[in-house]
Parts: C-alpha cells; structure tokens; sequence
C-alpha cells in the first residue's frame, strides 16, 4: 500500500478526530461514571449475584418450564435485574454510555455525509435516519421499507 499526502492527511485528521472524542465532556463523564460503577462495593456486589443467577438463569432455560427451579429462578433473575437497574452507579453508567454512543453516531453520521449523501451509516438509532425506515443498516433488502 503505497503512503501517498492524502491518505497521511486523512489519517492524520482521524486521529485528531479521536483524540477530540476522547478529550470531550462526555467522553470523561463516561470514564467518571464507569470507575464509580467499578469502586463502588454495593453495586459490585448487585452485579456478582446477578451474574451469578444468570448462569443458572441460563442453565434453567435450557429446560423451560421442565426444570425443577423454573419459578423460582425467573423470580429471583428479575428481582436481581431490578435491584442491578436501579442502582444509582448502574443508571448514571448506562446513562453516560448513551450519551457518549450518540455522540459517536453523530460523529459518524457527518463522516459518512462529507464522503456522499448516499452513503449507508449503521447508527442503530432510528432518529438518525434520513428517508428510511431503518437507517440504512438493516441488511433486509428493502424488506422494512428502507431504500436498501
């Protein structure tokens, strides 16, 4: 692969691209969200049970409404899940991370702007989508009623 001026300046505005995404607000927020998710001892230990009864959750399924613990384990895996979800440090991370997802959608909807109008851009968000139903992404064929 030949180096030509173009592609180093290309390469050299994509770094200062990432270099800006990860120095912005809502990069930092995301990281302070993610250590206090981390350091945090009660969540932690939210996040270990749930684990923990997500592979019998796992085991459980297998089986259906044939196993044994059936009930009992859907019982306890939402409860879990709720206790997990409504942690403070779990909210404010899950939070942080849409907020930093969507600048990268943004971000990658104008990079794939600047290269043409037409081009496809998976952003996994439906409010980025132009005239489609789907953003583009969805790989049907024009199955959903996007312009695939």
């Amino acid at each position: 692969m030949l180096a030509t001026m173009e592609r180093l300046e290309i390469l050299d505005a994509a770094e200062q691209l990432a270099g800006q995404i990860l120095e912005s607000d809502v990069a930092e927020h995301y990281r302070y969200c993610l250590y206090k998710l981390n350091n945090n001892k009660e969540t932690q230990a939210k996040i270990r049970k749930f684990t923990k009864m997500k592979e019998l959750y796992e085991e459980v399924q297998r089986f259906g409404r044939y196993h044994p613990d059936y009930k009992r384990v859907m019982m306890e895996i939402r409860t879990l899940k709720r206790d997990m979800d409504m942690d403070e440090h779990v909210a404010n991370f899950r939070h942080a991370e849409n907020e930093l997802q969507d600048l990268l959608d943004h971000v990658s909807l104008l990079v794939g702007r600047a290269v043409s109008q037409q081009i496809k851009v998976p952003t996994g968000n439906p409010f980025f989508s132009s005239s489609s139903a789907c953003g583009g992404g969805c790989g049907s064929g024009g199955g959903c009623g996007c312009s695939a």
